[in-house]
């Protein structure tokens, strides 16, 4: 790459939720990576370092070799806040490793617990769930209306169906949501916690979410019940130990946090595509069929995880490049998912599109252990939708959230006349 090309990146662009916040995701940044300089180093004033990885092929390859590019020393781009706190191991919660932070062979001991409940069969089971969910959140909205889309919509549908397969409250559902934003998007003043400093507040969500799932892991204990809540609380390993307090806490935690706002921003992207892409829905309403690629196609372009970090075990290279070990390298998922040598018109929503080679689920080792409830999640809602929508449009300006690890909007303003369901 040209030096002169080279000072036209920024690297705070690809990882300062501010910037996110601002401008969303930096596709033009990673244009002109993925075409000049795919494997590009960074130095991002205020964060630690890293090896930019922008294109689909790359990503998919570090991906397949988790013996050579680790998860478990990190999964997301500190600041430099975040590094002196842990440095100084200041969390309470600091020896949890949830199984995204896992690397082989114990990420697939852990993983093996509950992908049997995760398999298209058992989420099979959860079809009237979703479908019941869907139907009565679109029912709630009116013939005809304003709403802020993720308010009445995005957030309550994912987390209505994973509290159900947890155990959690009615009660509780709020005050889960709430939490679930202060800790994927920590650096949005709209979700920061009053009062606290940055390392206090990580703390204390922390800790209320380990109280908040300890009360449903003791209940299932005592009063076991068919459901993925009661296998995380007592299931065992190989050996016939139990699972440690703090390995199912963090299976809790990543089970309900991924899953939700990662299907919370797909689905808020979803809408924004169709008022910005109206014959797209327009294709999905007159042949429901295309829902499930229209799913896929959502997923890819909204690509909510947008990237995910591991680090080099050994000295290797990445397309000629030489990485050192100890060096961090970002998967940018959002990136591969508009990369012009995979995809055909990548900067198209196109509910049609096929194939779909997305990488919105990861790949290989680390692949999405809840794809397919998510799929189901979406697929639910946006064949109520396309099924019932009569008109849309926006009815305000959107609002990005400030993150760059999970990323999407915050508000959605839509205006909407919907049929009664058939």
């Amino acid at each position: 790459m040209s030096t002169d090309s080279m000072t036209e990146v920024d690297p705070l662009d690809l990882v300062s939720p501010k910037r996110y916040g601002q401008s969303g995701p930096p596709h033009d940044v990673w244009r002109t990576l993925r075409q000049h300089d795919p494997v590009h180093w960074c130095e991002p004033e205020g964060y630690e370092s890293f090896w930019a990885i922008t294109r689909h092929e790359d990503i998919t390859d570090i991906s397949s070799q988790p013996e050579v590019f680790s998860n478990a020393l990190g999964i997301v781009v500190l600041n430099d806040e975040q590094v002196a706190a842990q440095e100084r191991g200041d969390s309470p919660l600091r020896q949890m490793k949830t199984i995204i932070e896992m690397d082989p062979p114990n990420h697939r001991i852990y993983r093996k617990i509950a992908s049997g409940f995760f398999t298209p069969r058992g989420i099979g089971e959860l079809d009237q769930i979703v479908t019941s969910s869907a139907r009565t959140l679109v029912d709630s909205l009116g013939a005809e209306g304003e709403c802020d889309f993720i308010d009445r919509i995005a957030q309550r549908h994912p987390l209505r169906v994973l509290a159900t397969i947890l155990g959690i409250d009615r009660d509780d559902e709020q005050r889960l949501l709430e939490l679930t934003q202060q800790l994927f998007a920590s650096d949005d003043p709209d979700y920061q916690r009053a009062g606290d400093d940055r390392t206090e507040a990580s703390k204390q969500v922390g800790l209320e979410f380990y109280a908040m799932f300890d009360r449903i892991i003791n209940d299932r204990r005592a009063n076991p019940r068919d459901d993925l809540a009661t296998l995380l609380a007592t299931t065992t390993l190989p050996g016939g130990e139990a699972m440690g307090a703090l390995e199912t806490f963090g299976y809790y935690l990543i089970v309900f946090t991924a899953g939700h706002d990662t299907t919370r921003n797909a689905l808020a992207g979803a809408l924004a595509a169709f008022v910005e892409h109206p014959d797209e829905l327009r294709k999905v309403g007159a042949n429901l069929a295309l829902t499930k690629p229209a799913v896929e196609e959502i997923i890819r372009w909204t690509t909510p995880v947008n990237y995910m970090k591991r680090t080099a075990l050994c000295d290797t290279e990445v397309r000629g490049q030489r990485i050192r070990q100890g060096e961090r390298l970002v998967l940018f998922y959002a990136s591969a998912n508009r990369d012009e040598q995979v995809f055909d018109r990548p900067f198209t929503f196109d509910v049609t599109r096929h194939p779909n080679k997305h990488l919105g689920f990861g790949w290989a080792e680390h692949f999405c252990l809840g794809a397919h409830l998510a799929r189901a999640s979406a697929h639910a809602l946006v064949h109520e939708l396309a099924d019932r929508v009569e008109s849309l449009e926006f009815a305000g300006p959107v609002a990005q959230t400030e993150s760059s690890f999970v990323v999407g909007l915050k508000s959605l303003p839509v205006r909407y006349r919907i049929r009664p369901a058939t």
